[in-house]
């Protein structure tokens, strides 16, 4: 990294520190020289609308995620975490990166939504809601994506069973069949759709699941008004191939 490149960091934290004082807890070194700050969850969404509105803007969510750090033994000095989310963000004119992290309680784990500022972590909080059970308050729709919505846990939590032998023997009744194919059924209410217009019902038409290149299923559920599409919802469901557990057990 450049000695302008560092000048320009650390000008941008200074800035931040002045106009969010103590909502920027602290600064995490790191290796990669990525500008790394811990901040206040009541500020991150400002933090986020600060950042996308500079010149040149950070204008890309590029990741947001959570970690369970309850297992954590050493914290070299930064803040007391039970789960850590973080927010990455890419200024792509500028070149330049930055992540901001959010200290989390395990009696307290709720976020506000940052869809509000960057549509694209509609899907990102529906995936840290999934794996680690964070919820994302203002969230259009947070629902499952990855596992089905009748799944009971959240896989990424380090108390979550990593062997199928750690589980009860799996059994499926006809009455558990019916209730996972109920679940299965598409509510076109959930997704903010209506179910007709001027006395004239809509039809909704799933398109898949098929395999797009990728490894997963993945479908569109189409909603038609005769032969036009007028909406359409993707479902990039049951996906998940428990690569992160495999590493943890392994």
């Amino acid at each position: 990294m450049s000695s302008r490149m560092e000048k320009t960091d650390q000008d941008l934290i200074k800035a931040l520190q002045r106009d969010f004082g103590e909502a920027v807890r602290c600064e995490q070194p790191t290796f990669t020289g990525m500008p790394v700050l811990w901040v206040q969850r009541e500020a991150l969404t400002d933090l986020l609308g600060y950042l996308k509105g500079l010149a040149p803007p950070y204008n890309l969510l590029f990741d947001l995620s959570a970690v369970d750090e309850r297992l954590r033994d050493h914290r070299r000095g930064l803040p007391a975490s039970d789960f850590t989310v973080f927010y990455q963000l890419m200024s792509v004119a500028g070149n330049r990166d930055i992540m901001l992290k959010v200290a989390l309680t395990s009696n307290d784990l709720n976020m506000p939504s940052a869809v509000g500022v960057f549509p694209s972590a509609n899907w990102y909080e529906r995936e840290v809601w999934d794996m680690f059970g964070i919820s994302f308050s203002g969230h259009p729709h947070l629902e499952r994506i990855l596992m089905p919505p009748t799944w009971t846990g959240h896989p990424l939590r380090k108390d979550y069973p990593a062997r199928a032998t750690e589980f009860d023997p799996y059994t499926l009744t006809v009455e558990g069949q019916n209730a996972e194919q109920e679940a299965l059924q598409f509510q076109p209410e959930h997704w903010g759709m209506a179910r007709e217009r001027d006395g004239a019902e809509f039809m909704f038409l799933n398109l898949g699941p098929n395999h797009p290149s990728a490894h997963g299923a993945f479908r569109i559920v189409l909603q038609l008004d005769g032969e036009e599409i007028v909406d359409c919802v993707p479902d990039i469901g049951y996906h998940h191939r428990g690569a992160e557990k495999m590493a943890e057990r392994q």
